[in-house]
This record gives C-alpha cells, sequence and structure tokens, in this order.
C-alpha cells in the first residue's frame, strides 16, 4: 500500500484494491457490531447499552428507595458519559428493562407509560420516570469494592466496569435476543430460582450432566406465561447443544354459558405476540373464512389478559376449535433457541444449559474472592491506622507538643514514635 502525499485540499490518497478496502472494514465492523452490540456476556447477561445504563443508575443513587428521576435524565447521563450512540436506541434499552412483559425479572422500576402488551409505544422520555429494582441491585451488589474489572469509557473521561458482578444468572434468567453480522442469538427467559437450585447441584457435584440439570430446569419460564408443547427430548437437546426451538401456546380454557352454549377464554399469550395484532389476525381470519369454526373475538382485557373466542357452533368440539387457531394464528409460536453469547474473553461462541451456568459460577467465585479480599485491606489498613492512634494516645502530651512547635511535625513523629507515612498522615489529618 503507497500513501502520497497530503493533496493541496488537505486529504490523502491511499492506493489499494477495493475489494481489500471494503472487505477489511467490513470485518472491523461485523467484528465491533458482534462485540459492543448485538451479544450479550455470558457472566452478566447484559450488551454494553444495558449494563451502562444500569451502571450509570446506580452512579446517580437511583436505588429502589430513593426518589424516580427523569428517563431523559439518565438518558442523557448514559450518552454523555459511556454510551456514544442515539439516545432513542438507549431509552428503547431502558424500556424494554421496565416492561413486565418483556422482562422475566425487570431491571428498571419505571412510573408512567412504558408501553404495553397490545404494542404501544411508550411514552416521550421527558414525561416518564425510573430507578432501579430490587434484582438490578442484585446485579450491581459489589461492584464499588473491586468485585469487577473497569476500563476507560470511549472518551478517557471516565471509567466504566467491563462486566457486573451480576448475584443471579441473569442471562438465563431474563434471556436476551440480538442480530449481528453473520450471528445472531435468542435466549428464552427460564426461571431464577429453578436456575439457583441447577447452580447449586453444579457445586455438590460438579460432574453433573444437562440430563440431570433439566430435571431442575425443566423449560422456559416465560414473563407473559403460556404453554411449552415442545417434548422432553427436544428441550434436553436445545439444553445440551445451545441451539433448538420450543413451541408456544396460549393457554386457554372453556366458558360454560348453560343450556348447552360456551366460549372459549384465553388467559396468558405467547411471549413477544402483540395482543392487539394477534386480535386483528383472528379477526381476519373470520373475515375471510379462514377460520371456519370460529364466530367471533373479543378484547375484555384489563390488567388481565381475556380474550373470549365465540365459536359457530355449539356442536363444535373446543379442542378442535383451538387446534385449527394454533395453526392459522400466533396463538402458538415457535420460540427459537441459539443460546449465542460472549465467553469470559469476548469470543462469540455458542453454550448448552451447563456450560453456560459453568461460567457463571466462574464469574461469582471471581468476584466474592475479590470482595473477600478488598474487605480484608480495608480492614488491615483500618487497623493498622488504630495502631498508630493507640501509640499517639500513649504519648499524647508529647504528640500535641510536636505538632504546636516543630516545623517538621510529621518527619518528627515518624522518626520518634516509628510510625509509618499512613499513620502519620491519619494523626496530623485527627482532630486534637
Amino acid at each position: 500500500m503507497t500513501v502520497h502525499t497530503p493533496t493541496p485540499e488537505g486529504g490523502r490518497i491511499v492506493e489499494e484494491p477495493l475489494s481489500e478496502a471494503l472487505s477489511r472494514r467490513y470485518l472491523a465492523y461485523a467484528l465491533s457490531t458482534i462485540t459492543n452490540r448485538a451479544l450479550p456476556d455470558v457472566r452478566d447477561g447484559f450488551k454494553p447499552v444495558h449494563r451502562r445504563i444500569l451502571y450509570a443508575m446506580h452512579q446517580m443513587r437511583l436505588n429502589p428507595q430513593a426518589a424516580a428521576r427523569k428517563c431523559a435524565k439518565v438518558v442523557g447521563e448514559v450518552m454523555g458519559g459511556y454510551h456514544p450512540h442515539g439516545d432513542a436506541s438507549i431509552y428503547d434499552a431502558l424500556v424494554r428493562l421496565a416492561q413486565d412483559f418483556s422482562q422475566r425479572y425487570p431491571l428498571v422500576d419505571g412510573q408512567g407509560n412504558f408501553g404495553n402488551i397490545d404494542g404501544d409505544n411508550p411514552a416521550a422520555m421527558r414525561y416518564t420516570e425510573c430507578k432501579l429494582t430490587p434484582a438490578a441491585q442484585l446485579l450491581l451488589e459489589g461492584i464499588d469494592q473491586d468485585a469487577v474489572d473497569f476500563r476507560p469509557t470511549y472518551d478517557d473521561q471516565d471509567e466504566e466496569p467491563v462486566v457486573l458482578p451480576a448475584g443471579f444468572p441473569n442471562l438465563l434468567a431474563n434471556g436476551a435476543s440480538g442480530i449481528a453480522v453473520g450471528m445472531a442469538t435468542s435466549i428464552p427467559p427460564q426461571n431464577a430460582g429453578e436456575l439457583i437450585d441447577a447452580c447449586q447441584l453444579l457445586l455438590t457435584n460438579p460432574e453433573a450432566t444437562t440430563v440431570e440439570l433439566v430435571e431442575r430446569v425443566p423449560g422456559p419460564d416465560f414473563p407473559t406465561g403460556g404453554v411449552a408443547v415442545e417434548s422432553r427430548a427436544s428441550i434436553l437437546e436445545a439444553y445440551e447443544t445451545g441451539r433448538g426451538g420450543v413451541r408456544l401456546r396460549a393457554r386457554w380454557e372453556t366458558e360454560d354459558l348453560g343450556r348447552g352454549l360456551w366460549r372459549i377464554v384465553v388467559s396468558e399469550i405467547p411471549y413477544q405476540v402483540q395482543k392487539s395484532k394477534l386480535i386483528a389476525d383472528l379477526a381476519e381470519l373470520i373475515e375471510t373464512r379462514k377460520a371456519p369454526l370460529l364466530a367471533d373475538v373479543r378484547d375484555e382485557s384489563a390488567e388481565d389478559i381475556r380474550l373470549v373466542l365465540e365459536p359457530r357452533s355449539r356442536t363444535v368440539e373446543p379442542e378442535v376449535l383451538m387446534e385449527s387457531l394454533f395453526k392459522l394464528s400466533d396463538l402458538e409460536i415457535r420460540f427459537p433457541i441459539n443460546i449465542n453469547v460472549l465467553d469470559g474473553t469476548g469470543t462469540p461462541r455458542v453454550l448448552g444449559l451447563k456450560a453456560c451456568l459453568e461460567a457463571f459460577i466462574a464469574h461469582r467465585r471471581e468476584v466474592l474472592i475479590r470482595r473477600g479480599q478488598w474487605r480484608v485491606e480495608r480492614i488491615e489498613k483500618r487497623l493498622h491506622l488504630l495502631e498508630g492512634l493507640r501509640i499517639v494516645f500513649l504519648n499524647l502530651d508529647e504528640v500535641i507538643r510536636i505538632v504546636r512547635e516543630e516545623e517538621h511535625p510529621k518527619a518528627v513523629l515518624i522518626a520518634r514514635f516509628g510510625l509509618t507515612e499512613l499513620q502519620a498522615d491519619f494523626v496530623l489529618d485527627t482532630r486534637l
């Protein structure tokens, strides 16, 4: 490659084959997308934007006991200090952390309109407020006690955590989805209690197999409920290999209206299905006569979901009607499982259930060791200072004389009483 001297306009000419220039630059872009945007870290389950949002809120002291602050303030803090991208993408990520129909364990306590399961948009960030939830506090616990490494922010003005301490296996508990260049991830949410039981099994028996772990974690646990109708063998294979899928159906029951009449009430719909779109699709099936067994659909939802499906004839079997609707609509979906994550070295890998839990346990072990060492160092430093104070207390009159009369009291204290420099500074900073 030959680089010519700058042109009079101030630019430069690079002689390089276009195909090489494009491939090299696109590879750099792809790598950045994979590692810095789309794939979560196996240790704390976060992409950089979510990690930065929680850390910024921690720095703003927006804990569960504090008063909520405007989301615009949080987004500005994240964008100015940690995440050099648009405010809309940051706010979208923050909103998702607050939605109880998106997150199995919401990490942001949102006050105001944060959208709903119908797919309606949240209010603008200037109208909404937020603070952390107790679950988010668990993920941040110990971050100020040297539990994790920090790195410089994009402008070298501050530091941000490389990973959060993660008090519970958030990657599997809340799940994740993302599309990078040439790879994607789709991780369903799981029950945190079941995951912790599986971790305890691995701690007592590191040789435990995926079969034994699946006894503790029988399958995904979606925030919107639903019924998983996948076979145990299929779920086991997905947890073993990190790839697969799970079929998820709406939960329904038959409501008896008397005199042989009945209707179907749907109380839970599949994950990430918009209720309003589902109803519109069912209405279209009725209009186009693609669902001849269905006469009407109504949305009677309040806080709980309640979709009423009226059959065309009382002689129709409820199971037959629902089976036909499962085939034609999003009352049944297939949620893909692709546990593609960044491992501890930042390398993209597809991991099974056991490998994910082992990575979490290894991370927690390191966090607890580092927090323990930090506490021991603090205690040793405090004992060292108290030892200096003890010496001063036993020779109080002489110390007061030295501080008042000597030109360089620090050096005299060190020479006279054998204090260290740290102890001498502490004594001189103490009000006599």
